[in-house]
């Protein structure tokens, strides 16, 4: 049994719990979400493919992440999924937030990584993670035009392409304060 911290409209935890795939939270409450897009150092972007087992968006190609737990940080929340998922153990001080959105009933939190990770030797977390791919921004824009990867709409994607631009010319130019 998983449990979610519920957050408020400002995105503080409230001190009241959900459970994952049983608690419907009501209009106001939210919980924590977290995306890793992991970035090469040539501005390449590791996406991958989710098992066609997962009831939300099976087989889709889509980004690294899922929902934080009970009393884990946005920061913890990341390492851990990319860790879970990909096998990729990020370094104190390499995750880096791009922003928070506000969606219908969580907050997703959006980080970077810089990694130049040899896919042969990732450990995929199977029930999670069917296959990854190395993609540059052409074909990953691509794939979204043609909808091979999971539209998480026009504003997710174009801060998403901002932040990798500024990557590109600086990472640590790019790093905002963690929530």
């Amino acid at each position: 049994m998983e449990l979610w911290d519920i957050m408020n409209e400002n995105g503080r935890v409230t001190g009241k719990t959900a459970v994952r795939g049983r608690t419907v939270l009501r209009h106001g409450e939210y919980h924590l979400v977290v995306h890793i897009w992991v970035m090469s150092s040539n501005g390449d972007f590791l996406i991958q493919r989710r098992s066609e087992k997962r009831r939300l968006m099976p087989g889709e190609w889509a980004s690294t992440g899922g929902s934080a737990i009970s009393g884990e940080s946005s920061l913890t929340a990341a390492a851990r999924e990319l860790q879970e998922e990909l096998g990729i153990c990020a370094p104190k001080g390499s995750l880096k937030l791009m922003g928070r959105l506000k969606r219908r009933n969580s907050f997703l939190d959006v980080w970077f990584i810089r990694c130049d990770a040899d896919i042969t030797r990732l450990r995929l977390q199977k029930s999670e993670v069917a296959e990854v791919k190395w993609v540059t921004e052409d074909e990953l824009k691509k794939m979204i035009e043609e909808r091979k990867y999971h539209n998480y709409g026009r504003e997710y994607f174009k801060s998403v392409f901002d932040y990798a631009e500024k990557m590109r010319r600086g990472f640590e130019t790019a790093q905002k304060e963690q929530p």
